[in-house]
């Protein structure tokens, strides 16, 4: 039988993905959790396939599948709303792979789907003849039918799906192979893709089914490590709501160990909604904290594009719905958190009259002018890392941050500043990311930018990934200038922490982003 990705096969560049992919498909009804690897298998061979054939793609230090979708000229290749739907397919991947949750028919489809838009947007891109192609979801319920027509089909084709599951498994490619294979095409098809890029006309995400927006939060709640039915529950009935029947049902409801809810999830279909998601989720937060006697963290989500009230910061964007670890650390904080108003500044780390003024700016900035972001502006050699230092302590003595991370972007600048924390905080325990791979729950984390951004996805403990969305409290970029900023943009905006930025560059030169 046909599969949606058969097309591809016309086109002799693209076999070192299509045949995973047709897999992907055939597989669906005997192992849907199959079908999800072998969607993010096909996935993965076709971005090695895109860096070893697009000059305008450098391969990064690792060569894994988050490192290179991470690749800043990456995400600008494929789009914001392209990229999201291969973090989709990876996400789910990773699900099936940690065993966090089965996973059925519904998301191994959706995954199907996802990956034939965006294997579609290399064929437009990469080929010379492109004829226009749409999913079927037809062809995966024919091929149920088939199946059902008489046992013994049913028996041979399961036969030959347990044989396609068993090749499948066995391939992988080659990204240094590809790139030698490629090289003499790179030229034509980087400026076919420069040109054709312009003119694709993207396949917006189509949230408007409950359902399918349902799989794509689920899948950010697995990731996140949640359980359901354990400490996430659905369709929560709230007695006490302003209407008719006086009942209100949240979306989703998160809790703790003891099932005191932490935080109300409000599903919404567009960016639209978020508005009347935004009251609805208030007034979920109102009876919760008048029956518990703690106001719940709010998030509203349509699976994409989520946003926090957490009852301290303005609402505002955030990469993923947290943790339970990380709510659990943020109700802790803020129990402890004092105000930063008449703070004192160790002199013994920064006695300079302008590291103490310095230090109590950003203090001033994070509490009574409730911003989350700042920048240090200081001379070479008038003390930045001791400024911070500073800076650390007194926001740890505050109980304002409990988990501090520590970026620069190079090898000698992270040892160098991980060596002056240690001097300094002695009972601060630290670990830097570049070296030590045993330390990782250390409140003090330090790394270049790239570990980080491979470590992500790979550090993981007893309840899942280490270094989520809510995990840092602080993050520190050294040499916060321009360039930095828009290499690795995606780990400021997936670490929802307050942000430090420390330069020497004047003030009237520094980009105003």
């Amino acid at each position: 039988m046909y599969t949606n990705f058969d097309y591809l096969k016309q086109d002799p560049q693209f076999n070192s993905f299509s045949d995973v992919a047709i897999s992907a498909e055939k597989i669906i009804l005997l192992d849907p959790e199959a079908s999800i690897i072998n969607s993010r298998r096909a996935m993965e061979f076709a971005v090695k396939w895109m860096y070893s054939v697009d000059k305008d793609l450098s391969v990064p230090y690792q060569n894994n599948l988050q490192s290179l979708m991470n690749a800043e000229e990456y995400r600008q290749i494929v789009g914001p709303d392209l990229w999201k739907r291969m973090d989709f397919i990876r996400r789910c991947g990773n699900n099936v792979a940690h065993g966090s949750k089965k996973l059925g028919r519904d998301e191994a489809t959706l995954c199907l789907e996802n990956l034939f838009i965006f294997l579609d947007y290399i064929a437009y891109c990469y080929s010379e003849h492109y004829e226009e192609q749409n999913f079927n979801h037809h062809l995966i319920e024919d091929r149920v039918k088939k199946i059902k027509e008489s046992r013994q089909q049913s028996q041979d084709v399961k036969a030959e799906l347990e044989r396609e599951i068993k090749n499948s498994a066995q391939k992988d490619v080659d990204i240094e192979k590809l790139r030698q294979e490629n090289a003499a095409l790179k030229e034509k098809l980087s400026s076919r893709r420069a040109e054709k890029q312009q003119t694709y006309v993207e396949k917006p995400l189509d949230l408007s089914e409950y359902k399918t927006r349902k799989i794509y939060i689920d899948t950010m709640l697995i990731a996140a490590g949640w359980t359901e039915g354990k400490d996430w529950m659905n369709e929560v009935e709230l007695p006490g709501m302003p209407n008719k029947s006086e009942v209100g049902l949240a979306d989703y409801v998160l809790y703790d160990e003891v099932h005191r809810p932490l935080a109300v999830v409000e599903a919404k279909r567009t960016c639209v909604d978020v508005a009347k998601g935004r009251q609805q989720a208030k007034l979920y937060a109102d009876i919760i904290e008048k029956q518990y006697g703690r106001r719940p963290v709010v998030f509203l989500t349509n699976g994409f594009d989520t946003r926090i009230i957490d009852n301290q910061y303005p609402e505002r964007k955030v990469a993923e719905i947290y943790s339970k670890r990380d709510l659990k650390k943020l109700f802790n904080l803020q129990a402890m958190r004092t105000s930063l108003k008449n703070i004192y500044v160790d002199k013994d780390i920064a006695g300079r009259y302008y590291q103490e003024g310095a230090v109590k700016s950003v203090c001033d900035s994070f509490d009574r002018k409730n911003r989350r972001k700042a920048l240090l502006v200081m001379a070479t050699g008038s003390g930045k890392t001791r400024t911070v230092i500073a800076l650390c302590k007194v926001l740890l003595d505050a109980g304002w941050i409990k988990n501090i991370l520590f970026l620069a972007d190079r090898n000698s600048l992270v040892t160098q500043a991980k060596r002056s924390f240690v001097n300094l905080l002695p009972d601060l325990s630290c670990t830097n990311l570049c070296e030590d791979k045993d330390n990782y729950t250390a409140h003090c984390v330090f790394s270049t930018y790239q570990t980080m951004m491979n470590c992500i996805d790979v550090i993981k403990d007893d309840t899942g990934k280490l270094f989520t969305s809510g995990h840092f409290d602080l993050v520190i970029c050294d040499e916060a200038h321009r360039s930095i900023y828009n290499k690795y943009k995606d780990i400021f905006n997936y670490f929802d922490a307050c942000l430090v930025g420390l330069t020497a560059t004047p003030k009237e030169d520094i980009d105003k982003n």
